[in-house]
């Protein structure tokens, strides 16, 4: 009935396993949890210790394939119809998590439970990323259900088999940021998409510096491939704004604005308190200036 499908890389899932399987306990279903590894180095032995929860098991790539790559072959190898995918560095913030996705199986539906984060700030040299998960991810049932395809975040997505395979197969590419591509793919499709409240702990925090160069490659590679798409301000703030900038033939403004202000903006964004409006503008300017 349920595959619960966890691609991971470097980092120790144990935990994330042992309170599903927990709470499997607890419902009279069929399942399975598939983990994944993507040819890490680190956490090998702990992780291969799931293998001994009921119906879990636990395999590895030959070589690193990528996030989304690995998510094709899980969700190929899964023997049900309803796919659980779950990001390796969550935990699921309820005990009944399980139990609010099994409510929602309804016939050609696709449920986000959503991104939350913990009340207690990480050190500095995480600031970024907690701050923009915090302010831009955190977001409640209603609001996302206001903006459905907006807050497509695939590390906490019920979805049926036959639809992820059918989507999935044009979205393969190892960047960051593909939930945009993934997430304009259902608009496209009109897919309809349910927001429940049924979050995860987003728990792995990068680091200030590698967060932010993620951030500028999913940038240039949502410049490259979605910019002209019709609807993408239905999917993403950034790409609305920078058509309309285009629009208004204002971007060669900017690209001299940014030439000026890149320095003390990335300075801000970096700092121990980090101006998310720098980021923000930040981004603008650089996917002005990018060809």
């Amino acid at each position: 009935m349920l595959s619960i499908l966890i691609p991971t890389y470097n980092y120790a899932v144990f935990s994330l396993i042992e309170n599903l399987s927990n709470q499997l306990c607890k419902v009279e279903i069929e399942y399975e949890i598939i983990v994944l590894d993507d040819h890490s180095t680190s956490f090998l032995e702990e992780n291969k210790r799931i293998a001994s929860f009921k119906n879990c098991s636990f395999t590895q790539n030959s070589t690193n394939l990528g996030r989304t790559k690995t998510r094709q072959t899980l969700a190929e190898s899964a023997k049900f119809e309803w796919l659980l995918f779950l990001d390796a560095d969550v935990m699921p913030e309820n005990n009944d998590f399980i139990e609010k996705y099994l409510a929602c199986f309804i016939e050609d539906q696709l449920v986000f439970g959503g991104y939350n984060y913990e009340k207690d700030q990480p050190d500095a040299t995480k600031m970024l990323r907690y701050h923009y998960g915090k302010n831009r991810e955190e977001k409640s049932e209603l609001l996302r259900n206001k903006k459905p395809y907006e807050f497509a975040f695939s590390g906490n997505m019920l979805i049926r088999k036959k639809l992820f395979l059918t989507l999935n197969q044009n979205n393969l590419e190892n960047i960051y940021g593909m939930d945009v591509f993934f997430a304009h793919q259902l608009w496209e499709n009109q897919i309809p998409i349910l927001h429940i409240d049924n979050a995860i702990i987003h728990l792995g925090i990068e680091k200030n510096e590698v967060f932010f160069e993620k951030v500028l490659e999913s940038i240039a590679f949502r410049k490259k491939i979605l910019s002209e798409k019709t609807g993408i301000e239905k999917t993403n703030k950034l790409l609305a704004k920078y058509k309309l900038i285009k629009k208004w033939h204002l971007h060669n403004l900017i690209k001299i604005a940014f030439s000026l202000t890149e320095p003390l903006l990335k300075k801000l964004i970096l700092s121990k308190n980090p101006s998310l409006l720098s980021f923000d503008l930040y981004r603008l300017g650089y996917i002005c200036k990018i060809p």
